[in-house]
């Protein structure tokens, strides 16, 4: 199981711990942090029915993976975490709605989906993610899970022109193999948007990409979150080894 006593270090300041969410309101003001982040800073279109809490089919089915700011009693990162089994039970994977995961089918039993990520606006110093990317890697050594699958998303406010930027600069050198490519039901129209600007990748995806994930496809477009998603596949035991030294070394 999780524990619950992973602490971020001692330069923050702050006593953030990390671990899976034990309750209901635990997960409720998880799901309120994901509105205010994904609604009200970004703009997104969520189709939700509670005021001010995002909250969709797929999380009931999920464990809700939260840092909490001890001192401060509120929860201030979060991802959420679809197992194999209980992909099963709500019948696929959220990524399905964007791909077409055909591909990846023998890979089901093995593979722990995950998505829902944000970060209190106040707290992205780098050591809430840290906290998050270690809770993960903890989940998924101690339930024996492969791989991790998700979207990354690419903000549009351009147009879409720097997530096709992004795209032609990052997919060849962390493309994943043709076995293992998916392909985006909403595609993003590459060929009609600029491909040579000089785009930052977002934290996140630069992340998991120094991480050793591969993008395993074209980037999908979602009209609701006004972002172009990537396609992202990590087998664990491609993890680059400063990162598993560093988030899955096992501290009790």
């Amino acid at each position: 199981m999780l524990q619950k006593t992973l602490q971020a270090t001692r330069r923050t300041g702050r006593n953030l711990h990390v671990g899976l969410a034990a309750c209901e309101t635990e997960i409720l003001e998880a799901q309120k942090l994901r509105y205010r982040v994904f609604a009200e800073e970004m703009g997104a279109r969520l189709n939700t029915r509670v005021a001010g809490v995002d909250r969709d089919l797929y999380d009931p089915f999920c464990e809700h993976l939260i840092v909490r700011d001890e001192d401060a009693g509120r929860i201030v990162g979060t991802y959420r975490i679809l197992s194999p089994a209980a992909s099963r039970r709500v019948g696929g994977y959220y990524s399905e709605n964007e791909f077409d995961l055909t591909r990846l089918q023998h890979l089901r039993s093995r593979m722990v989906e995950i998505g829902r990520s944000c970060i209190d606006a106040d707290y992205r110093s780098g050591a809430v993610i840290a906290l998050l990317w270690g809770g993960l890697a903890r989940y998924m050594q101690d339930n024996g899970h492969d791989y991790l699958i998700g979207c990354a998303s690419i903000s549009m406010a351009d147009g879409g022109h720097a997530a096709a930027s992004l795209y032609n600069r990052l997919h060849e050198a962390h493309r994943s193999p043709p076995e293992y490519r998916v392909f985006p039901r909403c595609p993003l129209p590459l060929a009609r948007l600029r491909g040579d600007l000089p785009a930052e990748a977002p934290p996140l995806i630069k992340g998991y990409l120094r991480a050793g994930a591969w993008i395993c496809g074209e980037p999908a477009w979602d009209p609701d979150f006004n972002t172009a998603d990537l396609p992202i596949l990590m087998p664990m035991s491609k993890v680059d080894g400063r990162y598993a030294r560093h988030f899955m070394e096992r501290k009790d």
